[in-house]
């Protein structure tokens, strides 16, 4: 039997979101899954954001509504609903995505019934700012080999552009475990890595997250490397930003520092690593990586 606590939290960080924010809290609320919390995070608002937000949570008593008083960045905001969540199993949600009526459920139903998977995600399609399909996108995150090697070669020499899977349904015993979204440019692909590490990554093979394109989300609006740190975290416009793939290198190297693994296994990740590394320097350098 199932506690009375809600089973999954989805945590909904936002900031001036009323363009599509009434669309994607729909898309939640309608889930066939519905031993659910909804948490949302308002970085700070000038926009409606908060008046939508407080009409919802009135109407539903599965949300529950949080305003910072001040903008805390990105990555402290995501940081934030994964903090105040309480369910077995977590999913961070864009304001801006839909999300198929029968994600949840089929991401559960995969979670309850593969203890050593610990992410699972639904295949993506693109929409745009008016919710037209624009084109299907696979990130090719489907890794089920037993061993985090494994796993952890193919997350590297694989495609990871959008990183999806960071808003599949997650494990939110192993995600606690985490360093969770650092203050640094794609750090969400790091912590990627290190859940792939700590588990198995399952892909439905349906197509149930909307995730929209458009000119206001963080990556298209803050174009320069100096504004997107700061969208990140915005003490970072006071602070040195190391260039991204350097950055990236080192804290994967911290991620696998940090997860328990075998000798073996850490070495491998390290040389597959190393590999990468050499290739974007001279692909002559570099050996097959499997």
């Amino acid at each position: 039997m199932r506690s009375s606590l809600p089973y999954v939290s989805i945590g909904l960080p936002v900031y001036n979101g009323e363009r599509f924010l009434v669309q994607t809290l729909d898309s939640l609320l309608a889930q066939t899954f519905e031993n659910l919390e909804l948490i949302i995070s308002d970085n700070a608002s000038t926009d409606r954001t908060q008046e939508i937000c407080q009409d919802y949570a009135a109407k539903d008593r599965r949300i529950r509504y949080y305003r910072n008083d001040q903008n805390l960045g990105a990555a402290r905001n995501y940081n934030c609903v994964f903090e105040l969540s309480t369910g077995r199993y977590f999913k961070w949600a864009a304001h801006d995505d839909l999300c198929a009526p029968v994600l949840i459920e089929r991401c559960v139903e995969v979670l309850d019934s593969e203890p050593s998977v610990v992410i699972c995600y639904a295949r993506t399609s693109i929409i745009d700012e008016h919710g037209r399909h624009q084109r299907d996108y696979d990130d090719l995150m489907d890794l089920r080999s037993p061993k985090p090697h494994e796993r952890f070669r193919d997350y590297l020499f694989r495609r990871t552009g959008m990183c999806n899977p960071i808003f599949g349904v997650i494990r939110a015993s192993e995600l606690r475990k985490t360093s969770l979204i650092g203050s640094y440019i794609w750090s969400d692909g790091v912590l990627l890595g290190e859940l792939i590490l700590r588990g198995k990554i399952y892909e439905l093979p349906e197509r149930l997250l909307y995730r929209r394109c458009h000119p206001e989300q963080g990556s298209r609006a803050n174009p320069t490397r100096s504004a997107l740190a700061a969208w990140y975290d915005p003490a970072n416009r006071k602070r040195f930003v190391w260039p991204i793939k350097w950055r990236y290198f080192f804290e994967r190297v911290d991620c696998v520092r940090r997860v328990p693994l075998s000798w073996h296994e850490r070495t491998r990740c390290y040389l597959y690593m190393m590999n990468k590394a050499l290739a974007k320097i001279s692909p002559r350098l570099s050996s097959k990586p499997y």
